[in-house]
């Protein structure tokens, strides 16, 4: 009886193996396929397999920090009336004024660059501030205005001055825009009017015939109820 040859044998176990992967295959028993047999079935079949989508990161740019000491001018919000912030290590003056009848001086502490600030009459102002800007809102008279006030450097600010109008004690505030524009009232007793012109250069004013001489006002001087 003859012995099967080397050729017959080779064969045989290839069929062997076959009919064990298939068996595999349909029991879910198969092995784990070889890392890389993927990509080499693609590059086969002239397909190659798309890379994972590159890891994204965000950032935002700081916010500037909240100064110790700046002064703050500008318009409200639609305009109507301006409104001027003063802030000196830790505490801060501001005065809202349309320039006719509506005016209020306020005050109060800050802290973390945030302003809390009351007046007389349930005059109000909340908001914040950094190197660049104030932005909130202030309330006066029965009404609210927003705004957003840029840094305003010398001449522009705030002043006060308190002369005597016909005998009478009375009181003016400015506010000086950083565009040169100003605007006031001056109010004496129960009247008020349009203030005098400020030369804000020299710190002077000239009210019923005489001159006066206006203080600046930083957020360590002045008085909420002013």
């Amino acid at each position: 009886m003859k012995h099967p040859g080397p050729l017959y044998t080779l064969l045989a176990g290839v069929a062997l193996a076959g009919g064990i992967g298939v068996v595999n295959l349909a029991t879910g028993t198969g092995a784990a396929p070889v890392a890389g047999a993927a990509s080499a079935a693609g590059a086969a079949s002239g397909t190659t397999a798309a890379p994972p989508p590159a890891a994204t990161t965000t950032s935002e740019a700081p916010k500037p920090a909240a100064p110790a000491r700046a002064d703050y001018a500008g318009r409200v919000t639609g305009g109507g009336a301006s409104v001027a912030v003063s802030v000196r290590d830790g505490h801060a003056i501001a005065y809202l004024c349309d320039g006719k009848k509506v005016e209020a001086w306020l005050q109060g502490v800050t802290a973390g660059g945030q302003l809390d600030l009351k007046g007389a009459k349930n005059a109000a102002l909340t908001g914040s501030y950094d190197a660049t800007a104030v932005t909130g809102s202030v309330t006066a008279a029965g009404r609210t205005w927003q705004f957003t006030a840029p840094v305003a450097k010398k001449p522009a600010g705030l002043y006060r001055a308190a002369p005597k109008v016909k005998g009478q004690q009375a009181k003016v505030g400015w506010i000086v825009l950083p565009d040169g524009s100003q605007v006031g009232i001056l109010a004496a007793g129960d009247d008020t009017a349009a203030a005098p012109p400020l030369d804000a250069a020299k710190g002077t004013a000239t009210v019923d015939g005489a001159a006066v001489t206006a203080e600046a006002i930083s957020g360590l001087a002045g008085t909420g109820d002013f």
